[in-house]
């Protein structure tokens, strides 16, 4: 075949000739490579199991893919029958060889270096000739990774083995023995969320007390290249906290003191193991309180780093519009405050606005220590009320109408006639089940009587029937905790099934399409789900019911939550207005903010983790 030169010439490397061999089941590609500048950095190889091998002026650097695998352009070999082997010298020069022999048994050697580089068409390690790619850092621990190809980029996977006693013993030093874990349930329960992402459990965890010794945390893991997850509640629903490359689990929740609240300026500073309802219960009796509220107890830092909302959001604003300064140690160890120390104006025009960077941004950025949060006046006076409808476009036509007259409503809840049975069945709730609209509206005895008679008739002239509604704080707190807990609910419908929950948020104007679209999809693809939401925004979720013994039904759930995303983004929409985008939804993250959007992003988190350590493998 003649040659093409440049395929994969990226940094000074270049292709010199492609030949293919042709098998019974498969053909080969392989690209001889010419020389290579610079020296082959293995630095972020310390300790991986998924990414991308990309080949750059400095030599290699890994970054993790989204289908999570170590690639390099233009290669692919079967790996049944062949071990391809990547080798990073010491010298000027960075080739990939080919040994027979199978799948990587572990070496028998423990070579303290890194391998340097044979001649010819294969390499290896010097004393037992295994194909392998190993390094050694500064936590003792030998590194080596299987190679396997698909398709047409390089596989790695890695068999590392777990943390070295050493490095244990130096995050031991900084917490203390009894705020470090390496049991295996220990590590297996901070190893998922509420997400149907599998367990991928860190080789650590580690309860820090105090900002310094989060701090010096991230700096010991930084300086030996240990990936670091930040975890909260575990209460994410997109396997944010999945230690997709092992590392080490910083569980916040130790850290739980309510630092400062200034009740003149509307404001309170939180430490990240404080809990929404917590901050509401110490606010209790000062006239103040933080409307966002998803639904999960969540860690009001972990809301952050998620960018949640929650049911007030139509009249309150997510947790964006609700943090005033974060107080974040970066990857390496050094304290950023995002608006300045100690400050917490209402507003600034002063230089980029680092706070909303890091709000949303899934641990990928830093560990969030503390957050200064927007409290708001408590209301004088709240009434609850719920109404049916014949349809779900009925319902949705509603909630549009009332914010297009302006209604001032705090919360606009849509319940289809799944959850509404489900609810009635979990929480002991006596309403129809019907497409179903639960609002909240806040403010004095005289203005809630006209924004109910106001609602009632918007919501009659769209069909409704039994509407009705609630001052009592008892009955209200009951309809709101069904509200919260239909998550629970669904689920009970089917026992022994998996819940899957997706979001989406469209333009107010667009939601009753998508309603009607979703409901038709669930019933064409034969699956059993509920949508509920916070359509006041634009924003809903799918619960649906999985069989995990049935792979194909599984399928179904994950096409149908793709065909949602893209059928979102085609309106003009979000592929998440709440849940981000961890694992899950890398790929519609793609197609939402378009390459440009993508590279800037990657150009950010290159500038603050340049060793891609901080919670690898989510958003991008």
């Amino acid at each position: 075949m003649p040659g093409r030169r440049g395929l994969c010439g990226v940094g000074g490397a270049s292709v010199d000739r492609l030949w293919s061999f042709s098998f019974p089941s498969f053909r080969i590609h392989w690209c001889a490579w010419g020389s290579f500048g610079g020296r082959a950095d293995v630095s972020n190889l310390s300790r991986p199991r998924q990414g991308w091998l990309r080949y750059g002026t400095l030599g290699c650097s890994f970054l993790y893919s989204e289908s999570g695998s170590y690639f390099c352009p233009g290669v692919f070999f079967p790996s049944e029958t062949w071990s391809p082997m990547v080798l990073f010298g010491r010298g000027h020069s960075c080739r990939v060889g080919l040994l027979p022999g199978g799948p990587l048994a572990r070496p028998s050697c423990a070579d303290p270096g890194v391998v340097s580089v044979g001649g010819g068409a294969g390499g290896g390690c010097q004393r037992c000739w295994q194909p392998l790619l190993h390094s050694r850092t500064a936590t003792g621990a030998g590194l080596w990774a299987q190679v396997s190809l698909s398709d047409s980029w390089l596989r790695v996977s890695s068999l590392q083995g777990e943390l070295s006693k050493g490095f244990v013993e130096a995050l031991k030093a900084v917490v203390g023995s009894s705020h470090v874990s390496t049991a295996v349930a220990v590590r297996q329960q901070h190893g998922h969320d509420e997400s149907m992402h599998r367990c991928q459990p860190p080789d650590a965890v580690v309860w820090p007390q105090n900002v310094e010794q989060v701090s010096q945390l991230a700096a010991l893991c930084y300086s030996q290249g240990v990936p670091i997850i930040p975890f909260g509640t575990g209460t994410g629903l997109e396997g944010g906290v999945c230690a997709v490359q092992g590392g080490v689990c910083i569980n916040l929740t130790h850290m739980d003191k309510i630092l400062e609240l200034n009740r003149e300026d509307f404001s309170v500073v939180v430490e990240p193991g404080v809990t929404h309802k917590a901050l509401n219960t110490h606010l209790r009796d000062s006239g103040l309180w933080f409307p966002v509220d998803p639904g999960a107890d969540a860690s009001l830092c972990g809301m952050v780093a998620t960018g949640a909302s929650g049911t007030n959001a139509v009249r309150y604003g997510t947790m964006r519009e609700n943090v005033l300064n974060l107080e974040v140690v970066l990857p390496g160890g050094e304290l950023l405050h995002t608006a300045g120390l100690g400050r917490h104006f209402r507003k600034s025009a002063a230089g980029y606005n680092l706070t909303g960077l890091f709000v949303g941004s899934e641990g990928t950025l830093g560990l969030i220590t503390a957050a200064t949060l927007r409290l708001h006046p408590a209301p004088e006076a709240t009434v609850v009320a719920t109404c049916a409808f014949p349809s779900v476009q009925a319902a949705v036509d509603s909630t549009v109408h009332i914010l297009q007259a302006a209604v001032p409503v705090a919360r606009i809840e849509f319940l289809d006639d799944v959850t509404m049975d489900a609810c009635n069945k979990h929480s002991q709730l006596n309403c129809s089940v019907a497409p179903t609209l639960f609002l909240e509206f806040h403010g004095s005895e005289q203005v809630l009587a006209e924004q109910l008679q106001r609602a009632e008739e918007i919501t009659q002239d769209n069909g409704a029937f039994h509407f009705s509604s609630a001052k009592e704080a008892e009955e209200r707190s009951r309809l709101w905790a069904a509200r919260h807990s239909a998550w629970y609910a669904v689920l009970a419908l089917r026992p022994g099934y998996k819940g899957y929950s997706t979001d989406v948020c469209v333009p107010i104007s667009r939601l009753p399409e998508i309603l009607v679209q979703t409901k038709e999809d669930l019933k064409a693809q034969g699956l059993t789900g509920a949508i509920l939401g916070h359509v006041g925004d634009g924003n809903f979720h799918c619960l649906l019911l999985v069989d995990p013994e049935d792979p194909e039904e599984l399928h179904r759930v994950m096409a149908f939550s793709e065909l949602l995303g893209r059928r979102a983004l085609a309106l003009h929409g979000t592929c998440t207005g709440e849940h981000g985008i961890g694992l899950g939804k890398r790929q519609l993250l793609q197609e939402e903010v378009g390459a440009v959007g993508m590279e800037t992003m990657r150009r950010l988190k290159a500038m603050l983790d340049p060793r891609g350590l901080m919670n690898p493998g989510k958003v991008l």
